[in-house]
């Protein structure tokens, strides 16, 4: 297996330059003769980052694969057994190749999450339109980036969490829909507050923490190390930092917050009505934390500026606790609500907008997805306030206009911090 290798930071650019040109200054989609895309054409998706969970969506529903790329050459050849071998599939182990191949119309980002926010975004600027895995980022600032990239550049943006649209939503026994109905009926009251813990059915994994004392370690032959690092501070080789176990470190993830808080809290966002605004402070109840590795915490709580609530109880502490609580009523596990004949009084109430919800769809049709850029980084902000919070030890006022801590220099360093150079969103 012939593996193409890195490319020059100025071939990038130059070819990102002619990307652009093609696929952005003129949209594909109202393009005739090369470069159009017939609504019943096949997409064609390129996979970056095929361990696991990018090998787990090689298939999807009107797409087909075309490229693959990952900085372990082991995970590559992974990949290629998954499509019978891989005919015709190209193999990279720099993703800024990739993203320049006119073929592709999908870019899926399966990293860890320290590279999602750059990968993303040059992708967007190469005229691709990009699947992202959760968290959307690992910062705030790149997310803010990240927004701005998709957007100037017209592109289609799902991030891979779905509960928002489909699916039973853990321990609630329904789809997110009822939920978000039954919200915005009233019934309930104002304000709410939300509390997820083990006891409303939901798990905080954390299993996902890191180890305070590693080892240096040789580095295997297959993998690029350097390229899996990117813009994480360098530290050296064990195999505890990267693949299955990444998520127990700050640099790349955020331990069971970082893996599973998109999930849990973005149909909360959702079916408060909050898409567009964030919490104004969350306060922390936790040990003192690492400063390389993720460990445990008891209880977050984020308020919005109109009294709501998200309690994230880590210990499961509130063991009779309702998933929502409002001054009129109470939700708990399995959907069951304290209001005498509610499932009666909910039907007489209209259901919540319908949202796109076909990536394959949006994309030919140039429709926004019902989770993309713009409502993700916000909930994606809320996982990283809590990280932020966690790792200094203190809780925080936010501003979710400025999108910025208030009168805390140090939380605000921890919006952007810098990334290794040379790579840059």
């Amino acid at each position: 297996m012939k593996l193409k290798q890195k490319n020059s930071r100025r071939l990038f650019l130059k070819n990102t330059i002619g990307a652009l040109a093609a696929f952005t200054i003129v949209p594909r989609h109202v393009l005739g003769g090369q470069g159009y895309l017939a609504p019943s054409d096949t997409l064609t998706k390129a996979i970056i980052g095929v361990g696991g969970m990018g090998r787990g969506h090689i298939p999807y529903a009107g797409t087909k694969v075309v490229a693959v790329c990952d900085v372990d050459t082991r995970h590559i050849q992974l990949a290629l057994d998954a499509m019978d071998g891989g005919k015709g599939v190209k193999t990279f182990r720099d993703y800024r190749e990739l993203i320049t191949l006119p073929e592709v119309d999908i870019v899926h980002i399966a990293t860890p999450p320290h590279w999602h926010g750059i990968i993303a975004a040059d992708a967007a600027r190469a005229g691709k339109d990009i699947w992202c895995e959760k968290p959307m980022t690992r910062t705030i600032g790149e997310g803010k980036r990240l927004v701005e990239a998709v957007q100037q550049h017209g592109r289609i943006f799902r991030l891979n969490t779905w509960f928002r649209f489909s699916d039973n939503f853990y321990g609630m026994n329904t789809t997110v829909k009822p939920i978000k109905k039954l919200v915005e009926s009233g019934m309930l009251g104002w304000p709410l507050k939300v509390t997820v813990s083990k006891h409303t059915g939901f798990d905080w994994k954390f299993y996902w923490v890191g180890k305070t004392h590693l080892e240096p370690e040789p580095i295997p032959a297959e993998l690029d190390y350097e390229m899996w690092l990117g813009p994480a501070p360098y530290k050296p080789y064990n195999a505890h930092r990267v693949h299955t176990t990444f998520r127990g470190y700050w640099d790349y993830d955020g331990g069971g917050l970082g893996d599973m808080g998109q999930h849990y809290i973005d149909p909360i966002q959702y079916f408060l009505g909050k898409d567009d605004t964030s919490p104004v402070s969350v306060e922390v109840d936790a040990p003192q934390q690492h400063d390389d590795a993720v460990g445990t915490w008891r209880k977050i709580t984020y308020t919005y500026e109109d009294g709501c609530q998200i309690i994230l109880d880590g210990a499961g502490t509130e063991e009779k606790a309702a998933y929502i609580e409002g001054p009129k009523g109470k939700v708990y596990n399995g959907f069951k609500c304290d209001i005498p004949d509610f499932e009666r009084k909910l039907a007489a109430f209209p259901d919540p907008e319908p949202q796109v919800t076909d990536f394959a769809d949006a994309v030919k049709n140039r429709k926004k997805f019902a989770l993309n850029e713009a409502n993700g980084h916000r909930s994606c902000t809320i996982v990283n306030m809590g990280k932020i919070a966690l790792q200094l030890g203190r809780n925080l006022k936010f501003d979710p206009v400025k999108q910025e801590f208030i009168d805390d220099e140090g939380a605000n360093r921890l919006l952007n911090p810098p990334l290794r150079a040379p790579w840059f969103i």
